[in-house]
C-alpha cells in the first residue's frame, strides 16, 4: 500500500538517495558497492561557498571486498563530489582500517569505534552503516548457496533475525506458523 496522497501542496527541497550493491566475483569474494548522494533544489550557501542547486552537496562512494564469512578483505571509498572540496576527502586513506571488519558481526559498532567524531566522515559512516543488513539479505535470504550460509549460520541453530523485530517475536503468530521449531508456543506445547 503506497502512502496516502500529500496534503497540503508540498515542494521537495533535498534528496538523500543511498544504494548498495552486492556482486559475487570469479574468485569467490564478494564486492559490495554503495553509493551516496546529497542533492538540494535550491543553492546553499556555506560560509564562502556556494554549492548550485541539483549539484550533489555529496557524492560519496564506498566498495568492501568480502570473503564467503563476511570479513572485508579491501576497502576503497571515493568522494566525487563535498561541500568542502580539498578538505572534506582528505581522510579517504583512513578507511583502509575497515579491513579485517565483519560485516555480519558486530560491523556498526566496530566502525563507530573506528571512525567516530574526527576519526572519520560522517556521510560516509552513514553510508557504510547501511551495509550489513543489505549482506544479512544477500548471505542469509539470497540463492540458496549451502557454502555462504554455512559460513554464516550452521543448520540447526536459532536463526539470527528471530526477536529482532515485532514480526519475528517468538512468542507470536509469525514465528508460530514459519518458525515452528523456535516459537515459544511450540516449546510450551512440548513442555505440556
Amino acid at each position: 500500500m503506497p502512502l496516502p496522497s500529500a496534503t497540503p501542496q508540498r515542494v521537495l527541497k533535498h534528496t538523500r538517495t543511498i544504494q548498495v550493491q552486492f556482486f559475487y566475483r570469479d574468485d569467490e569474494l564478494w564486492d559490495i558497492d554503495a553509493h551516496f548522494t546529497d542533492v538540494k533544489t535550491h543553492e546553499l550557501f556555506l560560509t564562502s561557498i556556494v554549492i548550485p542547486a541539483k549539484r550533489p552537496l555529496h557524492n560519496l562512494w564506498l566498495r568492501l571486498t568480502i570473503n564467503a564469512q563476511g570479513t572485508i578483505v579491501d576497502a576503497h571509498v571515493a568522494f566525487d563530489d563535498v561541500p568542502f572540496e580539498g578538505y572534506c576527502e582528505n581522510i579517504h586513506s583512513r578507511y583502509k582500517q575497515l579491513i579485517g571488519l565483519n560485516v555480519l558481526h558486530h560491523f556498526r559498532h566496530d566502525l563507530h569505534d573506528r571512525f567516530k567524531g574526527i576519526n572519520g566522515c560522517t556521510h560516509m559512516n552513514e553510508l557504510a552503516e547501511a551495509v550489513p543488513s543489505v549482506a544479512m539479505q544477500v548471505f542469509v535470504f539470497g540463492e540458496e548457496d549451502a557454502r555462504v550460509k554455512a559460513a554464516f549460520q550452521k543448520a540447526g541453530e536459532r536463526p539470527f533475525h528471530l526477536d529482532q523485530c515485532h514480526c519475528m517475536d517468538t512468542s507470536g503468530p509469525a514465528v508460530e506458523k514459519f518458525y515452528p521449531v523456535w516459537s515459544i508456543h511450540a516449546e510450551r506445547d512440548k513442555q505440556s
